[in-house]
């Protein structure tokens, strides 16, 4: 199945790019919301595409044969940096999209999912710290912290408990280990089989592996560099901890005058889209115009 971009309708109508505006995809990944954005600001327009996944450059060759497409391989947290380093201007616009496509986690080979056999890794980006290494070396109270916090896990006490246990037996190495390490620590039941019981884990190794929520509130702090007056910033998020940071920042600016809600209430997919893309049912879009 064809890669769907999430909440594209919605988003465009946050950013609402027009003929020769500047725009930034910090999270480029399949280019979806990007080409809708070309389409927007036409030949005299242009787009810097960022995306901290290597791959997504051969991905998009197509796309990024359009000459108004700056593309740079890198965390979006380092927009305000790029823009400097390119000698680029503040932007009309910018998008974050959070999510991940699940065939491109399942395809990268570094254990995001626990569907596929694979060495724990989990980063977006090729150094740094991995989930084995969080998961075979840092003490049992720490683990249930990430756990907890990250991944909203109830039962993290005792997943990060029969982690510590296995792993003195053996090293951790994949995701089937370590998804049936913590399937085991759960009792039977689980959320009513709703999601697996791996699901909230994993979640909680990725997003403290590659610092997610850091680079959100970097970013965030970042917007009156990046953006400029009349500057429109569109965040779609994937889980409670995210939105809750953009709420809040997003609230915070409005509060301090320099920044106006584009949308009072969330936006989140139409039934149509929640069906055709079941992905887009956790997805939340805030918006935002600087002052």
């Amino acid at each position: 199945m064809s890669h769907i971009p999430v909440l594209l309708n919605e988003a465009m109508e946050i950013l609402k790019p027009r003929k020769g505006e500047f725009f930034i995809d910090a999270t480029f990944g399949r280019g979806g919301h990007s080409e809708k954005i070309l389409e927007a600001i036409g030949k005299t327009g242009a787009l810097l595409a960022i995306d901290w996944d290597e791959k997504a450059k051969e991905r998009n060759s197509k796309l990024l044969e359009n000459k108004n497409v700056i593309f740079v391989n890198s965390n979006y947290a380092k927009v305000k940096d790029i823009l400097k380093e390119k000698n680029l201007p503040k932007a009309d616009g910018l998008l974050l999209d959070l999510g991940f496509s699940s065939d491109q986690l399942e395809e990268s080979g570094k254990g995001f999912s626990f569907k596929k056999d694979e060495p724990l890794i989990m980063s977006y980006g090729e150094d740094g710290l991995t989930a084995g290494e969080v998961i075979n070396s840092y003490p049992q109270e720490k683990l249930e912290e990430i756990i907890r916090n990250l991944g909203e896990e109830r039962f993290a006490g005792r997943i990060a408990r029969n982690i510590v246990e296995s792993r003195n037996a053996i090293p951790i190495e994949t995701s089937f280990q370590l998804a049936e390490i913590i399937r085991k620590a759960v009792p039977g039941g689980y959320e009513r089989g709703r999601i697996d019981p791996a699901t909230r884990t994993f979640q909680a190794l990725r997003i403290y592996v590659n610092g997610e929520l850091e680079n959100l509130k970097t970013v965030l702090g970042d917007l009156g560099v990046i953006l400029k007056s009349g500057g429109r910033a569109a965040i779609i998020s994937f889980h409670s901890l995210e939105d809750r940071i953009v709420k809040n920042y997003f609230r915070d600016l409005k509060k301090s005058d320099k920044a106006e809600l584009l949308n009072k209430k969330i936006i989140t997919a139409s039934r149509e889209e929640a069906t055709a893309n079941p992905r887009s049912r956790s997805a939340k879009l805030r918006g935002i115009i600087l002052k």
